[in-house]
């Protein structure tokens, strides 16, 4: 398992190199691989396309996203306890900024990259939706309010993103989260009971 996750991380390192100097139509699977020192068939165990070896970088926040929403405390209000799970992805990305923001702005920048990245968040919205329902209470499968909510808190980390990387991070991602939030509140914290 240690070794397949080193395998993963050299091919992604590499993936970004390449990425960051030749631009993401311009460099192919074959190069990555042999960047990395392992053979085409070996990346491919690892990822299924050259889009997924660049999320990769990002992919592991919805789980804590959804782990930290879970540890909060249950009296907690909604757009207190999402913005605390949210916060998380942040400080993970501006927490190593020199790392994180050529990977948001390429992700960002580049279609088939935010098309994936896009399809990550639908499955992080379903997983806070699955959270906040239990928290509140209601049925994940027909309430309105779970989903809804973990969409609003997602639309809120994905303008961060868009936000900070288009300062080229001069912006503070935790005050625009902040700012976000205060403008959700009100819609978040009068969940319906159904």
């Amino acid at each position: 398992m240690r070794k397949r996750q080193l395998v993963a991380r050299e091919l992604t390192e590499a993936a970004l190199q390449l990425l960051a100097r030749k631009g993401f139509d311009a460099v192919t699977i074959d190069e990555i691989a042999a960047a990395a020192g392992v053979s085409r068939r070996t990346f491919f165990r690892h990822f299924a396309s050259k889009e997924d070896v660049v999320v990769q970088f990002l992919a592991g926040l919805g789980a804590a996203i959804r782990a930290e929403l879970a540890a909060r405390p249950p009296a907690e209000p909604p757009s207190v306890a999402l913005l605390h799970a949210v916060r998380v992805a942040v400080d993970a990305c501006s927490g190593r900024a020199e790392r994180a923001l050529p990977v948001v702005r390429l992700i960002l920048r580049t279609p088939p990259l935010l098309a994936r990245f896009l399809e990550h968040q639908g499955q992080w919205r379903d997983d806070l939706a699955v959270e906040l329902a239990e928290r509140l209470g209601l049925d994940p499968a027909t309430a309105l309010y779970p989903p809804l909510a973990a969409g609003m808190a997602l639309a809120a980390f994905h303008t961060v993103l868009v936000r900070w990387s288009g300062s080229d991070g001069a912006q503070d991602p935790a005050a625009l989260l902040d700012l976000a939030f205060a403008v959700l509140a009100p819609a978040l914290d009068t969940p319906p009971t159904a």
